[in-house]
């Protein structure tokens, strides 16, 4: 294990591991990757789930096999969880304690203890909390499989299948994030914290950016396929669009093109001011089409019935006959070279743009094992194992996180005497501070744009901390990316415009940096060391500032791509996600929710801020978190993103006709809609108690889905539902997320959500866009200490610039000459979402 003398930050910190499945070994997991010590407990016979993945999963950990369900099992089980300052399970809610795992009792005992619940669905929620919540019911229960975006709608493929561990993921990114928040409130309060994360409610805050509701969105938003879909709904036309077709519908900035060696590229440039430029400039048809017409309007915060023109470059979404016009010249040149050409030509013109890749590729890419995306791990089982590597580090033991021990298998005698070899200095229990947040007190600046650095923060906000939003005095981004973005992971902040290249405001940027504790950025190196914000530029400025880092390509090493700039979208490229979803080469498609990695990397993003703040608490450095989408693109992969010698196909489910993993899980048809089943060999005798289903036990393997094909038409889903929950097999409705709005709303109460369940979600009619708008509550993170706020509602960009320069000291006529000059400003349009 860890030695004393590491850097890494969380070296020092116990975990005693009870997780199965994926869950709750990721969330030790990913404390492990960070330094702690961690003992794994797994049953006699092994683990539930017997995978390779596990080698992934219990990397940096030693393992112990105990039952539980013996008495001298649970002494030996007592006995390490009395050593351990962190313990992690992901059962149902209940079922530890049940065993003589009593949290709230332990914490009496010892109340710097800190313990993490990750249940698929909430303890407080009665009619969900017993279900055997697997990967796959927690998705269909929410809304996951039935909203895959707009192009499964139009092609009339609803629901879809992903076998992306969505849930999983999410959960353990914010289970570890709140576990290291928690951990550094300790060393300032010593009092530990008992933490629940449904995983229901964590991937529900993975697509709260699918989930949101503004009432009267203007018409300039609406893309080509909205609005296909809405005329297909009003006037009764089957959803049956061709993927070809389809493709006809796309954002010319926005979508994948075929290359000369026979591999697509996907563009993803939309809205920024000057990468749809760059992209066609790169492809050498930008001056004949601005000779056709192509403008791009000066201001596009205007209203639309002021622009000069109809279209402007720059903007999402483009006007269909303009799209038409550009990507039929983009698909003629796209033709003219190879994608390894185009990847370099696209990455060193900051142009987000990248080639399709399948996993297997990903997994053995020169790049991704130079930066350390990708990792040669020796296991005890497999021998040599490429691994995904670690999802968050810090800068300064990057190094030492490459090099994660490999999983061990120990006595308990062994693993007792690993944890008794600790000792933890704690501050003596303080009840002062019981009431507030784990970040009370916490100043964060925000300087990043797009989903995951703003989301970050904004998180980071519902648990106490101050955070400033700094963004350009005039906008790079249109406000389809700002606005509607923002409207999420705005929430929680003040937001002040300055051009910090210019000389107002760039004072005021080093003004704020000297006040703040923590700064987020998501930027290349480059940018970071130009602003002053590398280590020792950002020493000089504000030593005690922590920094940490989010962007597109990072790995721990720098290599060729590590300054390539991009988006959730591009990863999902370059991983072999769009290529599994959509099947084929000449194909890909988006797992399409809004910010599928964007989310879970702000929550990693998190995670490195919490890591940093421990580390400076307790050991007193000063460090730079890190994570990157390519990182997170590993744990949201970790089911098949390994390889060994021997190792089988890459033959998890893909494509659009894909429908679960075999006849016991999958989707079927009933008498009215769709359900999820989810069971494993194991649970076929449990049939026989199912009312209609007693024959499928002696059915042969084959015969299986036919079988219950047919028998679930002869009655309707919930009917179908009962019966199979009644008997303790898995099995829900597929839910969309337009019914789980709509009963799980309330008016907005000033309340975090954490009350309600595995849903909950709010209306505000006085939102500040003026516009009615349903958002989802901050509600995945449940602590028992620590105080959970509701977030207040995003502001107008610019709203607090006057307010945060009179903070910063500055007078009013030195503030009016600022925002004269044009170096800040206090909005950017007349309305807060321009129509």
């Amino acid at each position: 294990m860890r030695n004393s003398f590491s850097k890494l930050p969380l070296t020092g910190v116990k975990v005693v591991d009870f997780g199965q499945y994926i869950a709750g070994p990721a969330v030790a997991m990913l404390l492990g990757d960070l330094g702690a010590t961690v003992v794994h407990i797994d049953p006699p016979e092994g683990p539930m789930w017997d995978s390779p993945a596990n080698a992934t999963l219990n990397r940096n950990k030693v393992i112990v096999n105990i039952d539980l369900k013996s008495e001298s099992g649970m002494e030996k089980a007592r006995a390490l969880c009395a050593e351990a300052d962190i313990l992690v399970e992901n059962f149902r809610p209940g079922k530890f304690a049940k065993l003589g795992f009593d949290f709230a009792a332990m914490r009496e005992d010892r109340p710097e203890l800190i313990t993490i619940s990750v249940p698929g669905f909430a303890s407080n929620d009665s009619e969900r909390r017993e279900l055997r919540a697997y990967e796959s019911i927690v998705a269909a229960s929410s809304g996951v499989f039935t909203d895959m975006g707009l192009n499964r709608v139009l092609m009339g493929l609803n629901p879809s299948f992903s076998p992306l561990p969505l849930a999983s993921a999410y959960a353990s990114q914010i289970a570890a994030s709140a576990t290291v928040l928690a951990l550094q409130s300790r060393q300032v309060t010593g009092l530990g914290d008992q933490i629940e994360v449904p995983l229901a409610a964590a991937v529900m805050e993975g697509l709260c950016y699918n989930s949101i509701k503004v009432d009267g969105m203007p018409e300039r938003y609406l893309t080509q396929r909205e609005t296909e879909i809405e005329r297909r709904r009003v006037e009764g036309l089957p959803m049956n669009v061709s993927y070809e077709d389809l493709q006809e519908l796309m954002d010319p900035f926005f979508r994948s093109y075929m290359c000369k060696d026979g591999r697509m590229f996907y563009v993803v440039c939309p809205s920024h001011k000057n990468h749809a430029r760059r992209c066609l400039e790169v492809l050498g048809i930008y001056d004949e089409l601005v000779e056709d017409g192509l403008t791009s309007e000066e201001n596009t915060y205007k209203p639309w019935s002021e622009w000069e023109h109809e279209a402007s470059l720059g903007v999402y979404p483009m006007p269909k006959d303009w799209a038409d016009r550009i990507s039929a010249r983009m698909k003629e040149v796209f033709m003219t070279r190879t994608s390894h050409e185009w990847k370099k030509m696209f990455g060193r013109g900051m142009i987000p743009g990248a080639p399709q890749r399948w996993l297997q590729e990903w997994i053995h890419d020169e790049y991704a094992e130079t930066s350390g995306l990708m990792i040669d791990v020796w296991d005890p089982i497999y021998g040599d194992m490429t691994q995904p590597g670690p999802v968050v580090w810090m800068e300064e033991s990057g190094e030492e996180a490459l090099q994660p021990h490999p999983r061990r298998w120990v006595e308990f005698e062994e693993a007792l005497k690993i944890l008794k070899k600790i000792r933890t200095d704690l501050p003596e229990p303080s009840e002062d501070l019981a009431q507030e947040g784990w970040l009370s007190g916490v100043r964060v600046l925000d300087l990043c744009n797009v989903i995951a650095g703003p989301h970050s923060a904004s998180y980071l906000a519902r648990f106490g901390a101050e955070v400033i939003k700094l963004e350009p005095a005039d906008p790079m981004y249109d406000s389809w990316n700002t606005v509607i973005y923002g409207m999420s992971q705005m929430r929680g902040k003040r937001s002040i415009l300055a051009d910090i290249t210019s000389r107002h405001g760039r004072q005021v940027f080093e003004d704020l940096v000297k006040t703040v504790d923590v700064i987020v950025w998501n930027a290349p190196d480059s940018q970071i060391k130009k602003m002053g914000l590398d280590a020792d530029s950002l020493r000089k400025l504000n030593p005690d500032a922590l920094f940490c880092k989010l962007d597109c390509f990072s790995g721990v090493r720098r290599g060729t791509r590590t300054d390539y700039i991009g988006y959730d979208d591009l990863v999902q490229a370059t991983t072999g996600i769009m290529l599994r979803f959509g099947g084929a080469m000449d194909r890909p498609e988006e797992h399409a929710h809004v910010g599928t990695i964007d989310v879970m990397c702000g929550f990693g993003g998190a995670l490195g801020v919490a890591a940093a703040l421990y580390q400076k608490y307790r050991f007193g450095r000063i460090g730079r978190g890190r994570t990157s989408l390519s990182s997170n693109s590993g744990l949201l992969q970790v089911p098949f993103a390994f390889d060994f010698k021997g190792r089988g196909l890459f033959e998890e489910p893909s494509g659009p006709e894909a429908s679960g993993y075999d006849a016991l899980t999958r989707f079927y048809s009933t008498a009215s809609r769709h359900i999820l089943l989810s069971a494993y060999e194991a649970d076929l005798p449990l049939f026989r108690n199912v009312e209609g289903l007693e024959e499928l036990p002696d059915l042969h393997e084959e015969e299986r889905a036919a079988f219950l094909a047919y028998t679930f038409l002869s009655q309707p889903a919930s009917e179908w539902v009962a019966r199979l929950q009644a008997a303790d097999i898995g099995a829900v409705i597929c839910e969309n997320l337009d019914s789980l709005r709509a009963m799980n709303l309330r008016d907005a109460d000033g309340k975090p959500g954490t009350d309600n369940g595995s849903y909950s979600f709010s209306n505000y009619p006085d939102h500040p866009s003026g516009h009615e708008v349903i958002q989802l509550d901050p509600y995945a993170v449940r602590s028992v200490r620590g105080k959970i706020t509701a977030l207040p509602s995003a502001e107008k960009f610019g709203a607090s610039t006057r307010a945060i320069l009179k903070d910063l000291g500055y007078a009013d006529t030195a503030i009016e000459a600022m925002i004269k000059s044009g170096n800040l400003s206090e909005s950017w349009s007349e309305e807060y979402l321009p129509s």
